[in-house]
C-alpha cells in the first residue's frame, strides 16, 4: 500500500463527493435518505482513509512497528469500506424505508448494519473532533436504556435496542435525521465556497486589504485581524480554523507591533470566534437554526446581522483602547501593503460574497442555491487576474479542501442526530425546561444566568453546529416557555454556545491563538474574554430590547441600538481602563453607572441621564488630553 495510492483515492472519493453536492445545488436534492446516505458514507469513509494516510506517513523503523502500521493501515481501508456498505444500504432500500414498516420492525440484517453505522459514527467523529460529543452521544444512548431505574425527572419507560436501530439507523429522526439533512444539503456547498475562496487566495487578499485599512492608525494589526476574521468567519464554519487562517498572519505583526503574546492570541480568538455568529453562514447553525425554529433563512441572517456587527463593534475598541493605553504606534508605510494593489486584488474575490447576500437577502434564493450560483461567480471573477485563475489543478484542489472541510461537520451531524432522538424519544428536553424554569423562581435574569452557565459548559469542545443543536433541544425550550421569543431564545443559546470557545477552562479558539503567538492557553483563554466581554453582555441585550434583532430598522431599532453601543462602550472603557486617555477612578465609577442605568432602561429620562455622564466622561478626557500636550 503506497501513500500515493492513497492521496489519489482520497482526492477521487472528494471530487465525487463535492461534484455529487454541486450537481444537487444545481439541480434538486435527492429524497432525504439517499441525499443523506451518499454524503455521510463518502464522509466517514474518507475519514478513515485520512487516518490511513497519517498512519502510512509516519516514520517508523522496525520490523514490527511496519508490521503494525500496515495493519492499521489495513483496519481503517476496512471500516472505509464498511462506511459505504452500511450508507449504500439505506440509499439503497431507500424506498422501502421511506413508504414501508421497517423502521418499526426491522430485520435482522437492518439491526446488525444499524449496530455498525452507530460504531462507525461515533469512532469517525472520535477521531477528528475528539473524545467529548462521542461521549455526550454515548451517555445519551445509555440514558435511553436505563430510563426506567432512574429516580425523578430522569425516569423514562426505556427505549428497546430494536427501536434505538430502527428509528435511529432506518429512519430520518437518528442519524440521518434533520442535522445531517443540513450538512448534506445547505452547509456542505456553503464549506465548498470556502475552499473555492482558499484556493483563489481570498484569505492572502482581505488580509493585505485590512493591513493596507487600519495599518497607519494605531494597533494597526490588531484591527486588521478583527476586520479579516469578520471577513473570514461570516464563510468559516469553525473558530479554530479562522484562527488559524487569518492569525498565521496578523498574530505575528501584532507582536511586532508591541502587543504581549497572550494579548495577540486573545484579540485573534475573539474576533475568529465572532464568525461563528457572522452571517451568512454563522457556523452552519444558522441552517440548523432554520429547520428546527420554522423561521425563514433569509429572515434569520438579517436578524443576527446587528448583533455580530455590535460585538466587532466591541473588540473593535478593546484593541483601539488597548493601543491607546500601550502608546502603540502605527506600523511604518513602508512596511504596509499598498492599499489599492490590495483593493484590485481583492475586488473581484468579493464578489460572490455580495452575489451570495443579494440572492439570499434580497431575492429570497434557497441557500443551496444561492451557495452554487456563488461559486460560479467566484470562478469567474477568479479569471480575471493570472494569479487567482482557476485551471484544472486548482478546481481539484478546491474540491478536495471542501471535502476536507466537511467531514468535522458531517460526523458531527451524524452524532448529534443520535443525541436528538434520544431526547425526543425520552423527552429529557421537557423535563430539562421545566427544572431551569423552576430552579429560577420566575426570575427571568436568573433564568438568562442559568442558561447561559449551561451553554458555555455544554458547549466546551463542541464544534459549532452540534453545539447549537444540543443547546437548542436542552437550553433553548426553556427560555420559550418563560416568554422569550423563539427567536430570541435560540440567538441566546446560540450565542454563548460560540463564546464558549474563548471560555476557561476548554477554549478551543484561545488555544488555537495562544499556540500561534507563544502564549500560554489559560492566559490567551483569560484575554480572550476580557475582550471579547462585550459579547458576554449583547444575548441579554437582544432579550430585553427585542429590536435589535428586528430587520424592520424602525425608530425602536435605532434606540435600541444606540442603547447598545452606549453599553459597550461603557463596558470596553472600563475594562481597558482607558477612553481616550486613562480612565480615573471616579471616571470608572460615572462609566459605571452610565451602563447600569442604560441597561436597565427604567425611563427615557434615565436613558437621558445616562449619556449624559458618558459625555461628562469624555468631557473630562478631552480636558485631561489637551492638559498632557500642555
Amino acid at each position: 500500500m503506497s501513500l500515493l495510492f492513497l492521496s489519489k483515492l482520497i482526492q477521487v472519493l472528494s471530487v465525487i463527493l463535492s461534484s455529487f453536492h454541486l450537481y444537487t445545488a444545481a439541480t434538486l436534492p435527492y429524497t432525504a435518505l439517499i441525499q443523506r446516505g451518499v454524503h455521510l458514507g463518502l464522509i466517514l469513509a474518507l475519514v478513515f482513509l485520512y487516518s490511513a494516510k497519517d498512519i502510512l506517513s509516519l516514520k517508523l523503523n522496525d520490523n514490527k512497528n511496519i508490521k503494525l502500521k500496515t495493519s492499521r493501515v489495513v483496519i481503517n481501508l476496512v471500516f472505509s469500506l464498511i462506511a459505504l456498505i452500511v450508507c449504500g444500504y439505506i440509499v439503497l432500500h431507500n424506498e422501502a424505508l421511506t413508504f414501508g414498516l421497517r423502521t418499526a420492525l426491522p430485520t435482522l440484517l437492518d439491526q446488525i448494519y444499524g449496530v455498525i453505522t452507530i460504531i462507525l459514527v461515533l469512532e469517525a467523529t472520535r477521531r477528528i473532533t475528539g473524545m467529548a460529543l462521542p461521549s455526550i452521544a454515548i451517555a445519551f444512548i445509555i440514558y435511553g436504556f436505563i430510563g426506567p431505574i432512574l429516580p425523578g425527572f430522569l425516569f423514562h419507560p426505556g427505549i428497546s435496542l430494536r427501536r434505538i436501530l430502527g428509528l435511529g439507523y432506518l429512519s430520518t429522526e437518528g442519524i440521518f435525521g434533520v442535522p445531517l439533512g443540513v450538512s448534506a444539503t445547505f452547509a456542505y456547498i456553503f464549506i465548498l465556497l470556502g475552499g473555492f475562496l482558499k484556493v483563489s487566495g481570498a484569505g492572502d487578499a482581505i488580509n493585505q486589504l485590512s493591513l493596507a485599512l487600519f495599518g497607519q492608525v494605531r494597533g494597526g494589526p490588531a484591527k486588521a485581524a478583527t476586520i479579516a476574521s469578520t471577513l473570514f468567519g461570516s464563510i468559516s464554519g469553525s473558530a479554530v480554523a479562522n484562527v488559524l487562517a487569518t492569525g498565521t498572519f496578523t498574530i505575528p505583526l501584532m507582536l511586532a507591533n508591541g502587543y504581549r503574546k497572550d494579548v495577540a492570541g486573545g484579540i485573534e480568538a475573539a474576533a475568529s470566534t465572532g464568525g461563528l455568529f457572522m452571517p451568512p453562514v454563522m457556523g452552519a447553525a444558522a441552517f440548523v437554526m432554520s429547520e428546527i425554529t420554522g423561521i425563514s433563512y433569509r429572515y434569520i441572517i438579517i436578524s443576527a446581522a446587528t448583533p455580530a456587527l455590535l460585538y466587532y463593534f466591541g473588540i473593535f475598541l478593546s484593541v483601539d483602547f488597548e493601543a491607546g493605553k500601550r502608546g502603540l504606534r502605527a506600523m511604518k508605510k513602508s512596511k504596509l501593503p499598498d492599499f489599492w494593489p490590495a483593493t484590485k486584488k481583492v475586488m473581484p474575490l468579493l464578489v460572490p460574497i455580495a452575489v451570495l447576500v443579494y440572492l439570499l437577502v434580497f431575492l429570497g434564493w434557497n441557500p443551496t442555491k444561492s451557495g452554487f450560483w456563488a461559486i460560479i461567480a467566484l470562478i469567474a471573477t477568479s479569471s480575471l487576474q493570472k494569479t487567482t485563475r482557476f485551471n484544472w489543478k486548482k478546481l481539484v484542489e478546491a474540491l478536495e479542501l471542501g471535502a476536507k472541510g466537511a467531514l468535522v461537520l458531517g460526523t458531527s451531524c451524524a452524532t448529534a442526530g443520535l443525541v436528538l432522538f434520544i431526547v425526543n424519544v425520552t423527552g429529557l428536553g421537557l423535563k430539562l425546561s421545566s427544572g431551569i424554569i423552576n430552579l429560577a423562581q420566575g426570575n427571568i435574569f436568573l433564568l438568562l444566568l442559568l442558561t447561559m452557565v449551561a451553554c458555555l459548559i455544554l458547549g466546551m469542545g463542541l464544534p459549532m453546529t452540534p453545539c447549537y443543536i444540543i443547546l437548542a433541544i436542552l437550553a433553548a425550550p426553556a427560555l420559550v416557555r418563560a416568554g422569550v421569543p423563539i427567536m430570541a431564545a435560540h440567538m441566546f443559546v446560540l450565542f454563548f454556545g460560540a463564546l464558549s470557545n474563548i471560555t476557561p477552562p476548554v477554549a478551543l479558539a484561545a488555544y488555537a491563538g495562544g499556540s500561534v503567538s507563544g502564549a500560554g492557553s489559560q492566559q490567551t483563554a483569560i484575554q480572550a474574554v476580557r475582550i471579547g466581554l462585550p459579547g458576554f453582555f449583547l444575548p441579554f441585550l437582544f432579550i430585553f430590547w427585542p429590536s435589535l434583532l428586528s430587520p424592520s430598522f424602525d425608530l425602536n431599532y435605532i434606540f435600541a441600538v444606540t442603547r447598545a453601543i452606549v453599553v459597550i462602550l461603557c463596558i470596553t472603557a472600563i475594562l481597558s481602563r482607558y477612553l481616550l486617555e486613562r480612565v480615573t477612578l471616579f471616571e470608572g465609577t460615572l462609566l459605571v453607572l452610565s451602563m447600569i442605568l442604560t441597561f436597565t432602561r427604567v425611563s427615557e429620562f434615565t436613558l437621558f441621564i445616562s449619556l449624559s455622564l458618558l459625555a461628562l466622561v469624555v468631557i473630562m478626557q478631552v480636558l485631561k488630553k489637551r492638559l498632557y500636550k500642555h
